[in-house]
């Protein structure tokens, strides 16, 4: 491949850099020999590392604009540490104090980098039930209700959350895909980026199709399949799924869930930076598996056929960067003691050689 010559962008502010992330075709990655163009658009190349920076910025500054948040004020949010950098990047621009509520099990490197940018953390146990008032769902609601003053951007009820990606995240996707895509497939975290792009490409081409990945663990599933709250139980993989029902998801946006593991998620996160040298977070694995799985399924229905040779156009998500799982998910002590990695699960630069047939597909 011959090097290409770009002169990018020169901003005047920090925030002008969030978005525009680009679009790179994944072809070794993904298991199964079936037909399809999968193309992974990279938010972790965003300034603090994550897509929820578009986010961040969104809320911050209509909030800054129509006065919920005061010049030199408090924003108090509760973050797994991605929303909690971006607002922490917000309130450094903007002479601000940011205080984040954070689970204790959020890997170290997060709540590292969160300090980094002056951010005041609230540890909490994240294994709580919800309902528990010092719970990840509840201690922020508490903190801004007895400072009447500090912003509460409220990201998981929040449907600014969902606007941010249909400004931005969506018209992205539709303008690099030449208004040529079938499937988008994201993770389902507080439900804003599957929702608010999703919707934006719908509105499009009503015959883009919605895919979204929860985590088994989470009540979102059972939800959009049967209605019934379901029971929450315990998972590790961080930014996706949730204890309870919240404000942000679009479910009629969303043409089909999947329930991913932990496990699953790690090691197609592993995988990822092997094959395709794609450094990104156990979030951007469970994407991942769910275009996987997706594929299997379009087979499996004898659906394929009416995509053509070259099989349905599919764009995902890449949430954030590896970086911030070096001391769990991308260690494999860590991934041995929790029984997510097996003799076999892993690859070598040998075991990739010759490369999938997928490889030296044209666009």
């Amino acid at each position: 491949m011959s090097e290409k010559t770009v002169t990018p962008p020169v901003h005047d502010h920090l925030t002008d850099a969030v978005g525009g992330t680009p679009l790179v075709r994944l072809r070794r990655c993904l298991h199964g020999s079936e037909p399809c163009r999968v193309y992974a658009k990279l938010e972790y190349l965003n300034p603090m590392g994550s897509m929820k920076d578009r986010v961040a910025r969104h809320m911050v500054e209509r909030a800054l604009a129509d006065g919920r948040l005061a010049a030199g004020g408090t924003v108090i949010e509760s973050s797994s540490g991605n929303t909690g950098m971006g607002l922490a990047m917000m309130a450094v621009l903007h002479a601000l104090r940011c205080v984040l509520v954070v689970r204790r099990q959020t890997s170290p490197e997060k709540l590292a980098a969160l300090r980094a940018l002056g951010a005041e953390l609230v540890l909490v146990d994240g294994e709580l039930p919800p309902e528990h008032p010092e719970s990840y769902n509840q201690k922020a609601k508490q903190l801004a209700a007895e400072n009447p003053g500090w912003y509460f951007p409220d990201q998981h009820n929040n449907r600014e959350n969902n606007e941010a990606h249909h400004a931005t995240t969506g018209p992205e996707i539709w303008q690099q895909m030449g208004g040529q895509i079938d499937f988008l497939v994201a993770g389902i975290g507080t439900g804003g980026s599957v929702s608010g792009a999703g919707r934006f490409l719908k509105e499009q081409d009503p015959a883009v199709r919605v895919v979204a990945v929860d985590v088994e663990g989470s009540i979102f599933s059972d939800h959009f399949h049967t209605g019934s709250h379901g029971r929450p139980g315990p998972y590790r993989l961080e930014g996706l799924g949730d204890e309870e029902l919240i404000g942000c998801p679009e479910f009629e946006q969303i043409d089909a869930m999947y329930q991913v593991t932990d496990r699953q998620a790690f090691l197609a996160a592993r995988r990822l930076a092997r094959r395709e040298a794609i450094f990104a977070g156990g979030s951007s694995g469970a994407a991942v598996w769910g275009v996987e799985r997706l594929v299997a399924d379009l087979a499996k229905r004898g659906e394929l056929a009416a995509f053509g040779s070259d099989g349905p156009r599919i764009v995902t998500l890449l949430p954030d960067s590896g970086n911030r799982y070096l001391s769990t998910l991308y260690n494999d002590a860590w991934m041995r003691q929790h029984g997510y990695l097996e003799d076999g699960d892993e690859e070598t630069v040998a075991d990739l050689l010759p490369l999938p047939n997928r490889a030296a597909g044209a666009d």
